[in-house]
């Protein structure tokens, strides 16, 4: 196998790795009253217990504003769909991964801005932030290797 196909192929474990970390970030976002249920019933926590409370009161109350989170699991899903032109044509398609990079970047502000804004504990902020580093560690890992394979000589195709 020459270089540039096994370059090809790392390039496609790793975005399948990504993407199925997007699809399953994004389809975790729908059942959030019975996920927040279940997790307060394992661990006794004040904070998850009032996250639970909420979702609760707003799903008997005012399940309407649960739709923004469907809205949000869409995005992931969605978001991970344009991935799949890194697949298709890497070298191509590499400003998919720049911009995937630029919004885990994002992270960080919204979540230092917004979390203190929204009441959200601190702690639980540098949770959100840590989706945002993570999240950029296989993006970063992705470009190096698509500049690798734009770099690499093509062979001859008999």
């Amino acid at each position: 196998m020459s270089e540039r196909n096994a370059l090809l192929r790392r390039i496609r474990v790793w975005l399948a790795l990504f993407i199925v970390c997007l699809v399953l970030s994004g389809l975790t976002a729908f059942p959030l009253v019975t996920e927040l249920r279940g997790a307060n019933s394992l661990v006794d926590h004040t904070w998850l217990r009032r996250v639970g409370d909420g979702l609760e009161r707003a799903d008997a109350d005012y399940p309407f504003l649960l739709y923004g989170t469907d809205w949000l699991a869409f995005a992931h899903l969605v978001i991970a769909v344009f991935f799949y032109g890194v697949h298709r044509d890497p070298v191509r398609n590499i400003w998919i991964v720049e911009a995937g990079m630029i919004a885990c970047a994002g992270v960080i502000p919204l979540a230092l801005v917004c979390g203190p804004i929204r009441g959200i504990p601190f702690g639980w902020s540098l949770i959100d932030m840590s989706f945002g580093v993570f999240g950029a560690i296989p993006l970063l890992v992705l470009r190096r290797m698509i500049k690798r394979l734009e770099a690499a000589p093509r062979t001859a195709q008999p």
